[in-house]
């Protein structure tokens, strides 16, 4: 079952922010720290990505899982109030599937989908995204009212995160190995919805 992330209100983020841009990043972070961290969180290290969205600043409360072992990001803009949604998940998209596949935002509008570069640019309404296929899994960077220059942006310039991004990506792991218990998942149960009805329906 897809479990998708809400975004956030950009009211909220103010004071953890983390600058997305503007800083030069060191070398690609440790692999074996990487997955270390990203596995205490359910994720799968292979998943994980950063990237660098124009005026938009890293809400590092926003990182978590996407799907069932897939990565999630958002990046903010407190000047404009928008937002750009980074999903990585398993799967793939080629020209048959790209229009076809619904949209973050519900939208009466059928998504339109157009090649660009290595990417397909998707649209429905007021939301679009740059969805990059890779080898098993889709990333994916788009907003509601975000102009495509920066969602294009921001797909150029994907990449494995470094290893002073991983410290604001990914929490240390626990000592001890254990993972990290998820907060949207029910203490018992498979996480169905509870279809049961009071007497008399």
């Amino acid at each position: 079952m897809m479990r998708t992330v809400r975004l956030l209100p950009a009211l909220l983020l103010g004071p953890v922010l983390l600058t997305a841009c503007g800083s030069e990043r060191a070398d690609e972070a440790d692999p074996a720290e990487l997955a270390s961290r990203a596995r205490a969180l359910g994720i799968a290290p292979e998943l994980v990505y950063a990237t660098d969205a124009p005026g938009h600043s890293l809400a590092q409360q926003s990182v978590g899982v996407y799907g069932g072992d897939g990565f999630s990001a958002t990046y903010v803009s407190q000047q404009k109030g928008t937002q750009v949604q980074l999903t990585v998940d398993r799967g793939t998209m080629t020209a048959a599937t790209c229009g076809k596949t619904s949209g973050a935002e519900p939208s009466a509008t059928p998504v339109t989908c157009a090649r660009d570069g290595d990417a397909w640019y998707r649209s429905s309404g007021q939301w679009a995204e740059y969805a990059v296929p890779k080898k098993d899994f889709v990333i994916r960077v788009g907003g509601t009212n975000v102009p495509r220059d920066v969602l294009r942006e921001a797909s150029d310039h994907l990449h494995r995160p470094s290893a002073d991004e991983l410290d604001t990506l990914l929490p240390s792991a626990p000592a001890g190995g254990e993972p990290v218990e998820r907060g949207d998942l029910p203490p018992v149960g498979d996480g169905a919805p509870d279809n049961d009805v009071d007497a008399g329906g």
